[in-house]
């Protein structure tokens, strides 16, 4: 079994060392993860410049572009064969909700997922990388009850997984969820350079607005694992008849163009 772990925070950072620790006597794991903290990109991949990969002193590889691009190249060429697992993680605070859209973390396992392999997001809640032992652990429980039921290496499926900031005993049982939703972001937070130039910086994560009982949030608030399949088709299939509705409609009141 082949374990590719990568993640946003960087190699360096304690929930990727925990995450490999975890796992590096369940399966033949490989480390490529991002040189620096990539929080936020997504599913971004480096198009206009070079990239580099880099072996670092423990045996991780570290490459300077986003968690796409570590996963991207690892698949591509840089292992020289297909893992059975993509694992990104341990993020250092939540991606629930409409955190998916923007995670890094969660955009290293769409990499793969996108390249026909298996593939878990795990985020702790909180940030301070407080309990990471334990969210190890239970990242450890969950990718071992996966290869049991003989899931790793077959089709491909996204998960993912939030874990709350708590002594391992104390964790409850892991609920499948669906995703929550937030409030828009706060403001944009200006300031101004020692030239005198405006600088912006991206507002916070807004508050909470959908945390219902069969969220994510609402799972994790509860002290509970929560559980997330994803896709990546974003097409509003509930609407697609009204669009063609409306796009027939605007299509007749539209003047005829002459040649």
């Amino acid at each position: 079994m082949k374990i590719l772990i990568s993640n946003d925070d960087g190699y360096q950072a304690p929930g990727i060392v925990a995450l490999y620790e975890a796992l590096k006597d369940v399966a033949e794991v490989e480390v490529v993860a991002p040189e620096l903290n990539n929080s936020a990109k997504s599913n971004a991949l480096s198009l206009h410049g070079p990239l580099y990969v880099t072996r670092a002193a423990n045996g991780f590889r570290y490459i300077n572009g986003t968690p796409a691009d570590c996963v991207h190249i690892a698949l591509t060429g840089l292992l020289g064969y297909r893992p059975d697992l993509v694992v990104s993680g341990i993020n250092n605070g939540a991606n629930m909700g409409d955190d998916t859209i923007y995670s890094g973390t969660v955009g290293a396992a769409m990499e793969g997922y996108l390249f026909g392999v298996p593939a878990i997001a795990f985020s702790q809640v909180e940030k301070g990388w407080h309990h990471i032992d334990a969210a190890a652990a239970k990242a450890r429980e969950l990718v071992l009850q996966m290869m049991r039921q003989q899931l790793v290496g077959t089709n491909p499926w996204l998960l993912n997984v939030n874990i709350p900031n708590l002594p391992l005993e104390l964790i409850k049982p892991m609920k499948v969820c669906r995703l929550g939703r937030r409030h828009a972001a706060e403001p944009v937070i200006t300031q101004t350079s020692p030239r005198g130039e405006t600088m912006y910086w991206i507002g916070s994560a807004g508050a909470v607005k959908d945390d219902a009982e069969g969220t994510d949030f609402h799972a994790t608030v509860q002290g509970h694992v929560s559980l997330t399949p994803l896709k990546t088709d974003l097409t509003d299939h509930d609407y697609l008849s009204y669009w063609a509705q409306t796009a027939a409609s605007i299509g007749r009141n539209l003047p005829a163009v002459r040649a």
